[in-house]
């Protein structure tokens, strides 16, 4: 079920449970306008072919102390492929990093990290990621506040698109 291979109402399946992950299969077959048995079928083959890869609540980190979102641009000495496996595989490891992104340019990887306080993430920073093997350089900037945070695709711009 290649992305393009999606019929409307899969599109619609899945725009719907990005859009609210909590909803009962009875509600969704509803939205989509089939009845409930197909629109379970459909879900479960949705899954198992990738294009739903779990669900998940959306937790605001301020409430549980998570005061300090910083993103750190990292650069390595090598970027061997074994060499950027191992960094991924040990950004993996670290609890405050919840992104890892591996650019092109001159910047290796982008992370994304969230820490209760700045000296949580200065602890981070110095004993963990700028003391990590390869690691050539990290300049990090401090997220002042969030203007968009979107899960997911924009599935209208897909279905403009054709």
């Amino acid at each position: 079920m290649a992305g393009n291979r999606l019929d409307d109402i899969d599109r619609r399946i899945l725009a719907e449970l990005q859009a609210d992950g909590r909803m009962t299969n009875v509600e969704l077959a509803r939205r989509v306008g089939i009845s409930a048995p197909p629109c379970l079928r459909r879900v479960r083959t949705l899954e198992e072919a990738g294009y739903i890869r779990g669900y998940h609540a959306d937790i605001d980190p301020r409430e549980l102390g998570f005061e300090v979102q910083v993103f750190a641009m990292v650069r390595l000495h090598s970027q061997s492929e074994r060499d950027l496996t191992a960094f991924e595989n040990r950004a993996r490891d670290w609890a405050l990093v919840r992104e890892c992104h591996m650019l092109n340019g001159e910047i290796d990887f982008i992370l994304k990290c969230v820490a209760p306080d700045l000296s949580s993430f200065q602890r981070f920073l110095t004993d963990q990621l700028t003391a990590a093997d390869n690691v050539a350089s990290v300049k990090t900037s401090l997220v002042i506040r969030c203007a968009k945070d979107e899960p997911g695709v924009p599935f209208d711009v897909v279905e403009a698109r054709g």
